[in-house]
């Protein structure tokens, strides 16, 4: 609400102070041009009870009457009056779908010059690509912040940003429950090898009781083997992250045993009452072998042909971070001569195509990467990409900014 207007020794120019109550504290100044009557907005930051008179220069008026944008790649689906409501603080582009072309050909044109926060939607990379070298050449020189929808960001390139100031947040924390509750969905259906029955009654086979087959499934006959309960086992998390922690918190309660490796060890109050093992020791000692970490040069193919022989026989493995952290070509070959019981995977190397070897398997459950695929978590996501991009804009930092770039 309006309560006081105060011109400044400026023809045209206007201060809006609102309620110093108003959450945040802003001040909202119009500068209205005689030529077109047109009026353009700009909000700053005031301290209550500090007097909103400003004397401004003509430079200074040229530069706070340029507009500055916030551009929304892709969609939001479940917090769209969120971030219609930025409008308040910038002016909102869109770049819904199209090409990677098309964007960069934007860009190019000038269409985003005054875009200094840029909202990158799941599934924004459909229609750019990645943030790679190449993007980041065109992106404005305006560009200060990109906020990703989504736990990882292995599609853009977070140093080449750093170099160029733009700082860059992800949405953990909000993909850690329903992420955990895919990761126990997974372990339990490949310990029990639900994947062979499953198939096998959608194809129209009869129920055969112990499911000890011979069963067709795919096209195939298996003689399948009794599954594994999950108490008692030992259940091994390579990535104790926010997502790491929840699957620990989950199989404690099925009776497992939890141990997990990071680059470091976790304070104690973080560790949920897992053991810390060191990597070869994770590998030749867990039961379940469960992916919770993020992708990155050093951890591509993490888990190979090597370090599947260094596991126990009959080892289950879980990925619901990222494909590449398996070299999958290995993996088919362990689950072939059995050094891989079974697998439970939401997550491919080439999405959306997937290894042929690990869809012929029938001891593999395969989901379509839909760890995060809760009307909840997805809204929760949205909405925290939208709480860093206010944040960037209102304070000048990131609410989540991704570790590489904390100092």
């Amino acid at each position: 609400m309006v309560t006081s207007i105060r011109s400044i020794q400026c023809p045209g120019l206007y201060l809006y102070p609102r309620q110093p109550s108003e959450e945040p504290p802003v001040m909202t100044w119009g500068f209205r041009d005689s030529g077109d009557l047109q009026e353009s907005f700009q909000r700053i930051f005031w301290t209550p009870g500090i007097s909103p008179f400003i004397s401004f220069s003509n430079l200074l008026i040229s530069e706070l009457m340029a507009t500055q944008s916030a551009l929304l790649i892709g969609e939001i689906t479940h917090a769209r009056k969120e971030w219609e409501s930025i409008s308040s603080l910038l002016t909102l582009k869109e770049f819904p779908s199209g090409t990677r072309e098309e964007f960069i050909a934007n860009c190019k044109a000038g269409k985003y010059d005054d875009v200094v926060a840029l909202y990158r939607s799941n599934n924004s990379t459909k229609y750019t690509g990645p943030f790679n070298a190449e993007m980041l050449e065109v992106l404005p020189k305006s560009l200060k912040y990109i906020c990703h929808n989504g736990a990882g960001y292995d599609n853009i390139d977070v140093a080449a940003c750093t170099k160029k100031n733009i700082a860059v947040s992800s949405t953990p924390v909000a993909v850690n429950n329903a992420t955990a509750d895919v990761g126990i969905f997974l372990m339990i259906g490949a310990l029990r090898q639900a994947h062979i029955p499953i198939t096998a009654l959608r194809e129209g086979n009869p129920m055969t009781g112990k499911w000890q087959g011979p069963i067709t499934a795919g096209g195939k006959e298996y003689r399948t083997t009794l599954g594994h309960d999950p108490k008692n086992k030992v259940l091994g998390i390579l990535g104790m992250g926010g997502i790491g922690r929840e699957m620990a918190i989950r199989a404690k309660a099925f009776g497992m045993k939890i141990q997990y490796h990071n680059r470091s060890r976790l304070p104690a109050e973080l560790e949920v009452g897992a053991t810390y093992v060191s990597f070869d020791e994770l590998l030749a000692s867990s039961d379940v072998l469960s992916l919770n970490l993020a992708l990155n040069a050093s951890t591509r193919h993490i888990i190979g042909a090597t370090e599947f022989t260094k596991m126990k026989d009959g080892v289950v493995i879980v990925n619901t971070a990222r494909g590449a952290l398996i070299d999958e070509k290995a993996l088919v070959a362990a689950l072939d001569s059995g050094k891989v019981r079974s697998a439970g995977l939401d997550v491919y190397e080439c999405e959306p195509q997937i290894e042929p070897g690990l869809v012929s398997n029938p001891n593999v459950m395969l989901l379509p990467h839909i760890g995060t695929g809760t009307y909840e978590t997805q809204k929760e996501m949205e909405i925290l990409v939208l709480d860093n991009l206010r944040s960037a804009v209102q304070k000048g930092e990131l609410i989540t900014q991704v570790p590489e770039q904390k100092k």
